[in-house]
């Protein structure tokens, strides 16, 4: 089959899906262009700031994709690639675009908070709180992770560093030309885009080597000032900027499918366990729908659209654009990421998964179709490395953010006039960064294996709040509820086979992790389902 006849009927498949589906949420949900946004409503010129649709579609782009979309379906590939693609498209209509969009708009009819209170609303103080505490561990174990790859990145490749330092001050003049001179957004992208493409060639031509613990403590610097800095200055335009990459990224893999015109070498489907040369053992269902992770449906992305890009919404149309939209350009980039594992054959496929990892199948498949029209196989690759690297850095310092607006509505008391000092955004962000980076450190690994279904069961928890809400606001939720209880089995199911491998091998510190998970989703499953499907519409109204 041609790689050339999936990517085009996906890209035809997502833009009649925005078209129809998407539009159909929002009538349903009933948005509404005339409401004013949190945006306009607070305006504080720190976190809430009106943003041009155009920036923020940049930053909650760039924000939510990082490398989940290209490792997922790479790593899920080795059970063939017709599981992998009906998931992604799946997955990113119905599950995925829907759960983004659902987390954008209740944020925003609640003054642009998390979802965790919107969970309060609907489930009492109790689910805000047991909420909060699992989305602030689970961004913990993202930031030091991600301080870690970032680190050790820019340790082993120089160059993409310098380029990363140039691409933070190119931001800053970006943010303060647009916000406070009144530069034009279109001449300024022009401008901005050109330097950006300099200063990945300046990152060739001076790299800057430092050590991966040098650049921990630098990075833990950078993430603290772009969590408390005002969003316009850096984390917004340097995520608008970078979205540039991933764009033309996309494009030339795309221009390099369309003139390849690769073969689909891969199985369609291998089998329905796959053991692993340790021994271990991976069952398509629940892992594939764990493995692909952001390349259809990620928890994570709930605490972006409610953390970030609900406190920059301009008006309350963009709200299919930003949740619905980004979800399904993500959802391209995930099907190429797939076609780059599928366009080989098994036997090269498997080893070269095993030897340079996905990133780097990816990096390679992208650099190869690039060839077709004149870009060097080197600089291809070397290229879509860097573009992943500074995506990588974008997940990081969204996340810090995220968890500093977390941990300050955890301690919030709306009826106290004095509010705790764990409140105060610097008090919040230092806490989270250097905890952080204490993990980065002494051993995020060890627990790194139960990211993946703590960050789906994160999404069937968001689910659940979104359709809470809108079934408080007398509003059809229907549509979120085979989502919600699909994600809640996959999640359980893969924490069940996590315990059973963890007691198995007698690594019961990970056997602790998974069980307070499952008792975790059970507890918030159990009170939001006695909500959910009641009669009495008081119920709600009294948590």
């Amino acid at each position: 089959m041609s790689a050339l006849v999936l990517i085009l009927a996906s890209i035809i498949i997502f833009v009649i899906a925005y078209a129809t589906y998407g539009a159909w949420l929002a009538k349903k949900w009933g948005v509404d262009p005339t409401i004013k946004t949190p945006a306009h409503e607070i305006n504080d010129g720190v976190d809430y700031v009106p943003t041009h649709p155009g920036i923020l579609l940049g930053h909650h782009f760039a924000s939510i994709a990082g490398a989940g979309p290209i490792n997922g379906p790479i790593q899920a590939a080795i059970f063939g690639w017709v599981p992998v693609y009906l998931w992604i498209m799946i997955g990113c209509i119905f599950f995925g675009a829907p759960h983004d969009m659902g987390s954008l708009f209740v944020s925003i009819r609640n003054r642009g908070k998390s979802i965790g209170e919107v969970i309060k609303d609907t489930m009492g103080n109790t689910g805000k709180k047991l909420f909060a505490i699992f989305a602030w561990l689970t961004l913990l174990l993202v930031i030091a992770a991600f301080a870690n790859i970032v680190a050790t990145t820019f340790a082993n490749t120089p160059q993409a560093a310098t380029s990363s330092i140039l691409f933070m001050i190119l931001a800053i003049l970006f943010g303060y030309a647009v916000y406070r001179r009144g530069l034009d957004i279109k001449v300024g992208t022009i401008i901005g885009v050109i330097l950006l493409f300099l200063s990945i060639w300046l990152g060739t031509v001076f790299p800057l080597e430092l050590s991966v613990n040098t650049w921990i403590v630098i990075l833990a610097i950078y993430i603290w000032i772009a969590s408390t800095a005002p969003v316009w200055i850096l984390l917004q335009p340097r995520d608008y900027l970078n979205s540039y990459l991933l764009y033309a990224m996309i494009a030339g893999a795309v221009l390099g499918i369309i003139l390849y015109n690769p073969r689909i070498q891969l199985d369609a489907v291998t089998a329905f366990a796959i053991t692993s040369a340790s021994g271990a053992t991976q069952y398509l269902f629940p892992m594939l729908f764990v493995t692909v992770a952001c390349g259809a449906i990620s928890g994570f992305h709930s605490l972006v659209a409610s953390g970030t890009s609900s406190k920059q919404l301009d008006n309350e149309k963009d709200v299919r654009l930003i949740g619905y939209g980004s979800m399904l350009i993500e959802g391209a980039l995930a099907v190429i990421a797939m076609i780059t594992a599928a366009y080989l054959s098994q036997s090269e496929f498997l080893p070269k998964l095993s030897e340079i990892g996905p990133t780097n199948v990816f990096a390679e498949g992208v650099g190869t179709f690039m060839t077709k029209f004149g870009i060097p196989f080197h600089i291809g690759k070397t290229f879509v490395a860097l573009a992943v690297s500074a995506f990588a850095l974008t997940t990081l310092d969204t996340a810090t953010r995220l968890a500093r607006f977390i941990f300050q509505e955890y301690f919030e008391d709306p009826e106290k006039e004095q509010q705790s000092p764990l409140t105060n955004m610097y008090v919040s962000t230092t806490i989270t960064v250097a905890l952080s980076c204490l993990l980065a450190v002494a051993g995020w690994s060890k627990i790194w294996p139960i990211f993946g279904s703590a960050n789906q069961l994160l999404a069937a928890l968001a689910l659940m709040a979104v359709a809470l809400w809108l079934k408080k606001s007398k509003k059809s939720f229907s549509m979120l509820t085979i989502p919600m209880v699909f994600m809640l089995i996959v999640t359980l199911t893969a924490l069940g086979f996590l315990i059973k491998a963890n007691f198995i091998g007698t690594n019961y510190i990970m056997v602790i992790f998974p069980v307070l998970l499952f008792i975790l989703a059970i507890v918030l499953a159990v009170q939001g389902y006695r909500i959910l499907f009641t009669r009495d519409e008081s119920k709600i109204a009294e948590k």
